[in-house]
């Protein structure tokens, strides 16, 4: 059975993409890390649609937890396989760097560029075993430009990029590919709270993105179609920022 894991899969742009992957015929596996309740329903959605899946907790920036419980998947469910990997979870904690605190750098960090280290590496030999495998990694806007505010998040972001071009020409002959998808302001819980009548006005096409323009970024890139795309990294920003 080909299984598709997107961590971060509970709500917004995770969500949408659980949902993609489920309407190409994958089982998607949908990590959490606490919200059990908005998991939940993200799989009851993808059955009520003919897909399958189920749930899986862990917290991405731990690799204890990811070794334990993904690792202990793996081992055990021998007759399926991650043919497809969305890393997706990621937390801001945006402040000034001259009041940053320490913890706010840790745990954004090891959120991002962390959790794509461990559970990466946690998928990637079956993938190079079967000689086949979709890597996407969720990065955004900050990565690429730089924000004031979110000196971790961009960090981390920049991080999960060049990381994403070093891996894709390492495993690119196992027929292997590692892109990255890096959104610009789209509706999510993580945007809430920013002003979006004036942010609008900065972006060409005058309106947030949705998660699901940016899950259907993620489906092209996890299919057979894509097979010729490596080590990119795709902005779904409406124009904002090249």
């Amino acid at each position: 059975m080909k299984c598709a894991l997107v961590t971060g899969g509970s709500r917004g742009i995770g969500r949408a993409v659980c949902y993609k992957l489920a309407t190409m015929g994958y089982y998607v596996l949908i990590n959490y890390k606490s919200n059990q309740a908005e998991a939940d329903n993200t799989l009851a959605a993808i059955k009520e649609n003919g897909g399958d899946g189920e749930i899986m907790k862990f917290d991405v920036s731990s690799k204890e937890d990811i070794r334990a419980v993904l690792g202990g998947w793996v081992e055990t469910n021998t007759e399926k396989y991650i043919e497809v990997l969305v890393n997706n979870a990621g937390i801001k904690d945006d402040t000034l760097m001259m009041w940053m605190k320490d913890e706010q750098w840790d745990s954004v960090l090891n959120t991002s560029l962390g959790g794509f280290f461990y559970v990466t590496q946690a998928v990637l030999n079956g993938m190079l075993v079967k000689k086949y495998g979709r890597i996407i990694n969720v990065v955004s806007l900050s990565g690429l430009k730089g924000l004031p505010g979110q000196v971790n998040y961009s960090a981390a972001k920049a991080g999960v990029i060049g990381a994403t071009k070093a891996l894709a020409q390492e495993i690119a002959r196992r027929g292997v590919t590692v892109n990255a998808v890096a959104p610009g302001f789209i509706k999510t819980d993580m945007t809430d709270g920013l002003d979006e009548k004036e942010l609008k006005s900065m972006i060409p096409i005058k309106r947030f993105g949705t998660p699901e323009e940016v899950a259907s970024v993620v489906g092209f890139l996890a299919s057979p179609e894509a097979s010729y795309i490596t080590a990119e990294v795709i902005s779904v920003n409406g124009g904002l920022y090249s």
